[in-house]
C-alpha cells in the first residue's frame, strides 16, 4: 500500500455500455486477429474476454484479506509490530470466511547484487512456507512484487536496462520457485506500479505495458503449472481513472491471454478517508466517488469478460491505534455499501489489513462490530440510520430525539437494549424512515446521567447486522488557554462526554490557516489530533504553515454538534492559545 492522496474533484458515472458497444466487442472479439497490425481506432481495442476458469477462479477468491506490512515490511516482518506468522493466523483467516488472501512481498532488501540479483535463501523458504500453509488451508495466494515499486522499479525511465535486468531476474526466480504449485497460487506482476521522471502518462502506461510483458513472458515460459497459472495486472498506481483502465484494456488486447484479470486499490472519497475539508461522514458524495468508481471498473473489464480483484480496500484513516479520525458509525456505512456494490458488480475484494482489523497476537478481531458488518456486506445489505449517536446535553431536560432510518431493501424490526425490546409507541415510534425515541425510554437509558455512553441500543432489521446507537449524556466541551512551541501545543479540553469531528481554521481576513491551504478545514493527525480524554493537540505541521504574528481562529467542531472558538498566535518559536 502506498499512501497518496486521491483526485479530490468527483468523476462521473459512467453510464452502461449501449448494444452498439456490445455489438462492436463481438465483432473485435471474432475479427482482431484480422485486424493489420497498423489498423487505427477511435476507442481504445477492446480486449478479448478471459477464460471461464479464469472467471471463476476470482470468483472463487472472494473475499479476500491482505497479510499487509509483513513480508512487504522493511526490513523484516514484524517491523511493523505484528508477530511471525503461524498456521494460526491462516486458520483464524481461513474460519473467519475468507477464501483467499494476497502475499504482499518486498523482495529488493533480500537480494544480492547484479547480474543474478539472487534472492535470499532463507527469505524465499519463508515465503513459500507462507504459501504452502495457506494453500493447505484451502486459500488462494496472490502474490506479488510489493514496495520494489517504488524502491527501484520507478527507476524504469531512467535506469532502463538495469531496472529491467533487476525485474526480469526476480521474477524468473519466483516463477522458478514456485512453478510446480497448483492453479490456487496467482501471481501479480507490481504493486501500484509508479515512474519518475517521465514525461507524463503516455510514457507510464508504455511502462507498465513493457513490465507487464516482460512478467507475462518469464511466467508464462517458466513452464509447469505457470503455462497456465492465473497472472493478475494492476493499472497504473492501481487507479481506476479511466485513461488507466483503457490503458490497461489495450495491455490485455496485446498478450490476448485467457487466464489474466485485472486489479485496482480502492481506499475511498480521499477526504472522507483521511478527514480532511469538512468530509467527516459516508455522504453522497463519498458514495458517488465508490459508484462511480466500480462502475467504470465494471464497464471496462467485468462487462466484457474479465475478471477485477480489488486488492486492497480499507480507509486510509482508519487504525486502531489512532481512533476517532473517522466516526465509527460512518466507517461501518463506508464497509456496508463498499461490500455490497463491489459483490453486485462482480468484484472480489481483499481487506487491506496491517493489523488494524485483526489483532495478530491474540487472534480476535479488535472491532468484532465492524468486522460482522464486513462480513454480512460480502452476501447481503444491514440497515443503518442517520447516525450511531443521539447525545442528551446534561444541563437541560430530555427531550424525545429522531434518527433517519435507512433500512437498504430490509424491513425495520424494532430496537433492542440488552436482552429487553423496547416497546413500539411507548419507547419510540416509526413514522416513514423516521425513528423518534420518547423522552420518556431516554430519561431512562440515560441513567443517572454521567457523561459518556449511558445505554446502547441495537436497530434490527429483518436481515443484516443490528445498528448500534449509543445514548450518549454530554454537556459543550470546555476549553482552556495554553502556551507551547512550535512544536505542538496541548490545548486542555474537557470533552465531558462529546468527541471531536474536526477542526476549521482561519486568519482574521478570513484566508484559509494551516497546512491544507485549499480548505479551512485541516486535516486530523496533520494538523490537530484528538486521542486523549483531556486535550487537543495542534501538531508542529500546523504550526509551520502559520504566518508570524497573526492570529488564527480555529472552530472545533464535536459529534454533538456543539462548537467551540479558539485564537492562537505564533511569534518566532513560541505560541499562544487563548479561548474566544
Amino acid at each position: 500500500m502506498t499512501r497518496r492522496p486521491a483526485r479530490f474533484l468527483p468523476r462521473r458515472r459512467q453510464s452502461s455500455r449501449s448494444r452498439r458497444r456490445l455489438t462492436a466487442l463481438l465483432l473485435a472479439i471474432v475479427l482482431l486477429p484480422l485486424v493489420p497490425a497498423t489498423a487505427q481506432a477511435d476507442d481504445p481495442p477492446l480486449p478479448p474476454p478471459s477464460a471461464p476458469a479464469a472467471r471463476s477462479a476470482v470468483a472463487a477468491m472472494q473475499p479476500g484479506w491482505n497479510l499487509g506490512n509483513t513480508y512487504d515490511a522493511i526490513p523484516d516482518e514484524t517491523s511493523w509490530g505484528n508477530p511471525p506468522v503461524t498456521r494460526s493466523l491462516l486458520k483464524k483467516v481461513k474460519s473467519q470466511g475468507f477464501k483467499s488472501i494476497r502475499l504482499p512481498v518486498t523482495w529488493s532488501i533480500h537480494q544480492g547484487a547484479a547480474p543474478d540479483y539472487r534472492i535470499d535463501a532463507a527469505w524465499m523458504a519463508k515465503v513459500r512456507q507462507v504459501v504452502e500453509r495457506a494453500l493447505d488451508e484451502d486459500l488462494y495466494v496472490l502474490l506479488n512484487m510489493h514496495h520494489d515499486s517504488w524502491m527501484w522499479v520507478n527507476n524504469l525511465s531512467t535506469d532502463h536496462d538495469t531496472v529491467l535486468a533487476r525485474f526480469s531476474a526476480t521474477w524468473t526466480q519466483i516463477a522458478a520457485e514456485f512453478r510446480d504449485e497448483p492453479s490456487r497460487l496467482v501471481f501479480e506482476s507490481i504493486n501500484e506500479p509508479t515512474f519518475s521522471g517521465t514525461s507524463g502518462d503516455d510514457e507510464n502506461y508504455r511502462l507498465l505495458a513493457e513490465l507487464n510483458r516482460v512478467f507475462h513472458r518469464i511466467v508464462r515460459e517458466s513452464g509447469g503449472k505457470n503455462a497456465a497459472r492465473l497472472l493478475v495486472l494492476p493499472t497504473l498506481y492501481t487507479n481506476a481513472d479511466q485513461g488507466r483502465l483503457d490503458a490497461l484494456a489495450t495491455e490485455l488486447t496485446s498478450l490476448r491471454d485467457p487466464m489474466v484479470a485485472t486489479t485496482i486499490h480502492f481506499y475511498g472519497w480521499w477526504p472522507f478517508s483521511v478527514n480532511i475539508a469538512g468530509y467527516t461522514k459516508f455522504d453522497t458524495t463519498s458514495e458517488q466517488d465508490l459508484t462511480s468508481t466500480f462502475d467504470r471498473v465494471y464497464d471496462a473489464f467485468v462487462e466484457r469478460g474479465i475478471p477485477v480483484v480489488i486488492g486492497e480496500y480499507a480507509l486510509l484513516a482508519y487504525d486502531h491505534n489512532r481512533p476517532g479520525i473517522i466516526e465509527r458509525g460512518e466507517v461501518r456505512k463506508y464497509f456496508e455499501f463498499l461490500g455490497d456494490y463491489a459483490r453486485r458488480h462482480k468484484l472480489t475484494t481483499m481487506l487491506w489489513d496491517a493489523g488494524q482489523f485483526l489483532n495478530r497476537n491474540t487472534l480476535q478481531w479488535r472491532d468484532p462490530e465492524l468486522f460482522a458488518q464486513i462480513k454480512s456486506s460480502w452476501t447481503t445489505r444491514s440497515g443503518t440510520a442517520s447516525s450511531d449517536t443521539v447525545f442528551l446535553p446534561k444541563s437541560s431536560a430530555v427531550t424525545s430525539q429522531v434518527l433517519t432510518l435507512n433500512p437498504h431493501g430490509t424491513d425495520f424490526q424494532g430496537l433492542r437494549h440488552g436482552s429487553r425490546n423496547l416497546l413500539r409507541g411507548k419507547d419510540y415510534t416509526v413514522s416513514g424512515d423516521q425513528l423518534t425515541l420518547t423522552a420518556a425510554a431516554l430519561t431512562e437509558l440515560a441513567g443517572d446521567r454521567t457523561y459518556g455512553v449511558g445505554a446502547t441500543l441495537e436497530a434490527r432489521f429483518s436481515r443484516g447486522v443490528p445498528w448500534r446507537i449509543d445514548v450518549i449524556t454530554y454537556d459543550a466541551p470546555v476549553l482552556s488557554s495554553a502556551s507551547g512551541s512550535t512544536d505542538g501545543l496541548s490545548v486542555p479540553t474537557r470533552f465531558r462526554g462529546d468527541m471531536l469531528a474536526t477542526m476549521e481554521a482561519r486568519y482574521d481576513d478570513g484566508s484559509n490557516a494551516g497546512p491544507a491551504s485549499w480548505t479551512s478545514y485541516q486535516q486530523w493527525d496533520t494538523a490537530f489530533t484528538a486521542y486523549t480524554g483531556d486535550s487537543i493537540k495542534l501538531t508542529s505541521d500546523f504550526f509551520a504553515s502559520l504566518k508570524d504574528d497573526s492570529r488564527v481562529t480555529l472552530t472545533f467542531h464535536f459529534w454533538s454538534g456543539a462548537s467551540a472558538t479558539y485564537h492562537v498566535i505564533k511569534t518566532g518559536g513560541t505560541v499562544t492559545g487563548t479561548t474566544a
